[in-house]
């Protein structure tokens, strides 16, 4: 199993890549394309595993383990869900990503005191504080231009811990075990690397699965037990009100929203993507838990969770019709499944909307 679980989890991972990667082909849009290369990080991270499980680890596994799977993956991830939710209110949520992660790499510095961590943890911070506000001021006066910023976040991180990377030397064999289960663990990394993993990490895991909660919210049955508004033409006091508020009024007004959601799921009336999306924040939450429990030292269901959090992810696309109108051989004229529609309820969204298309507010 330790050589079968993250080999097929790889195989699922690249396989996910290639159909998003042909997607991207066809529509040309951005968020497909940075899911697609999330996705071929994952793969490489689970192929990783499966090969050291068979042969051995070695530095240059060890290595590429860790940038793929530990530090880009979820960053990726959530950056595409940016995109795809750049036209809408989202940024807020996205900056408050960044808020988090900033802190809880602060925070994790404080706990475990990695070894030549320096002032890191001070400028991730101050940086991930500049950035969301910048990500809140665009979306505050509607710019679209606010994943651009995201953009630069994750790029910018990616960036920086290749190059940290490439120039760290590791204490012989060149890479660390947890002794019980053989599972790869960072502590041979400068704290420099490792801080970056829970600031890409929370930004993208969390950006991946609010956006995927988003998404259902604005496609289900709503019942608005509390009243909020973004609008930026309200005045200054009543803004910050709302914008304290909404998230509570939106975790509300989603509770509030079940019941009706499930009402138009037995009748067949559900919009394909709300069941879709609720499947998507799944995985990300559990991506981001297994990640977080290995920093922890619990090592025990990292590569079970690692499958199980792809397979929410692949089915959840998959259920999307908006996603997948059609299923394919990606790269072909091979048809699995062919056209499917959406049946809306009455006043809800038209068939084929996108969350991206729906308009700010």
């Amino acid at each position: 199993m330790s050589v079968l679980l993250p080999g097929v989890t790889s195989l699922l991972a690249f396989v996910f890549a290639v159909a998003l990667l042909d997607q991207w082909r066809e529509r040309r849009h951005g968020f497909q394309l940075i899911w697609a290369i999330g996705m071929a990080f994952y793969g490489i991270a689970s192929g990783c595993e499966a090969v050291a499980a068979a042969g051995g680890w070695s530095e240059t596994l060890y290595r590429t383990w860790y940038l793929t799977g530990a530090v880009w993956t979820a960053g990726w991830l959530g950056l595409g869900t940016a995109f795809l939710l750049g036209r809408t209110r989202f940024g807020y949520t996205f900056a408050l990503c960044l808020v988090l992660a900033g802190v809880f790499t602060l925070l994790t510095q404080r706990k475990f005191n990695y070894a030549g961590a320096g002032s890191a943890p001070i400028l991730y911070l101050i940086g991930a504080l500049v950035l969301a506000l910048a990500v809140a001021i665009e979306t505050y006066f509607q710019n679209e231009r606010w994943p651009m910023l995201a953009a630069g976040a994750v790029i910018g991180a990616s960036a920086l811990s290749l190059v940290l990377m490439l120039t760290v030397t590791l204490p012989a064999p060149g890479y660390a075990l947890d002794p019980a289960t053989g599972v790869p663990t960072g502590e041979l990394f400068p704290g420099t690397i490792r801080l970056l993993t829970p600031f890409l990490n929370i930004t993208g895991g969390l950006a991946l699965a609010f956006g995927a909660l988003f998404s259902a919210y604005v496609f289900m049955p709503k019942r608005r037990v509390l009243a909020y508004s973004l609008d930026p033409n309200q005045a200054g006091d009543q803004f910050l009100f709302n914008l304290l508020i909404s998230p509570v009024a939106i975790v509300v007004n989603f509770a509030a929203s079940l019941p009706g959601a499930v009402r138009a799921l037995v009748a067949g009336r559900l919009h394909s993507r709300v069941l879709a999306t609720i499947l998507i924040a799944i995985g990300g939450f559990l991506a981001s838990g297994g990640d977080a429990l290995n920093r922890f030292g619990v090592t025990n269901y990292f590569q079970v969770g690692k499958f199980f959090a792809l397979l929410f992810l692949l089915v959840g696309f998959l259920i999307s019709i908006e996603a997948f109108r059609e299923i394919r051989i990606p790269f072909t004229s091979v048809v699995l499944r062919g056209a499917r529609q959406e049946r809306p309820a009455p006043g809800e969204q038209a068939p084929g909307t996108a969350a991206a298309d729906v308009a700010p507010g």
